[in-house]
């Protein structure tokens, strides 16, 4: 385990969480912090213009951490955040670049409501948690490359059993059970087409992209979460954010 997974989990538990937010960002960042969080300027200065001001508006927060893995200086991390006593519940995906010491240098995320009740039945954030490390991570960040490749760019819907079991495990709010509930989405207006994959990292089984999609008129940010077993992906999560007008934005932008 690397320091990148400790800094993560400290700027989350104890400085957002905790309400510690000066510590937590000064001490796990480094010598710059550059933030693709749209509404959030960069910097430690603007870390706390943002993140003083929540902690004051949400004094309960409860953040749980669900899924973290690195590979390399890239730091993957999923969170369930309910404020407020569940007034409100969010589904946050943040990817991380860290230096040799695992401070924190930039940041991407999405951010969505938390959905009770999914279209599979399966719930937002839980499934499978624990990475399996004896899993070939060079062999399925491939195989999710060419699914992201073939399938999603490519329109190759025919080409879906090559990659997806029959019975994947299905997270993803709007997304129906199975590979035919998968297959079926992506074809659809909601899902539209992928335009860009930005980064892809993994560890063990797990693989992440983080990319854009356009659809209905909108630009799009996802972080597609898959698990692999077998040659096959068998669990996939997703969590999507639309992309607010660049006039808005408080930094250079999401990605």
């Amino acid at each position: 385990m690397g320091k990148g997974l400790d800094n993560v989990r400290d700027i989350y538990l104890d400085g957002i969480a905790g309400g510690n937010i000066r510590e937590a960002v000064t001490k796990n960042t480094g010598h710059r912090y550059t933030q693709h969080s749209t509404g959030v300027a960069d910097g430690v200065e603007g870390f706390l213009a943002f993140f003083e001001p929540f902690v004051a508006r949400n004094p309960k927060r409860e953040i749980e951490i669900v899924r973290i893995f690195e590979d390399g200086p890239w730091v993957f991390c999923s969170a369930y955040q309910s404020l407020n006593d569940g007034a409100a519940q969010w589904v946050t995906m943040d990817l991380f670049f860290t230096d040799a010491d695992g401070l924190i240098l930039e940041h991407w995320d999405t951010i969505a409501p938390f959905v009770d009740t999914t279209a599979s039945g399966a719930g937002m954030v839980a499934g499978t948690k624990d990475i399996n490390p004896d899993a070939n991570t060079t062999a399925n960040k491939a195989l999710v490359l060419e699914y992201t490749k073939q399938v999603l760019q490519e329109g190759g819907f025919d080409k879906i059993s090559n990659f997806v079991s029959d019975d994947i495990i299905q997270h993803a709010a709007p997304i129906a059970a199975g590979q035919k509930g998968m297959s079926e989405w992506l074809q659809s207006d909601a899902a539209g087409s992928y335009d860009m994959m930005f980064q892809l990292i993994g560890q063990g089984d797990f693989v992440v992209t983080y990319g854009k999609r356009h659809a209905r008129g909108k630009d799009i940010a996802i972080f597609d979460v898959y698990r692999v077993a077998h040659g096959k992906i068998v669990e996939y999560w997703m969590n999507q954010e639309e992309i607010s007008p660049r006039d808005i934005w408080g930094n250079s932008g999401k990605f």
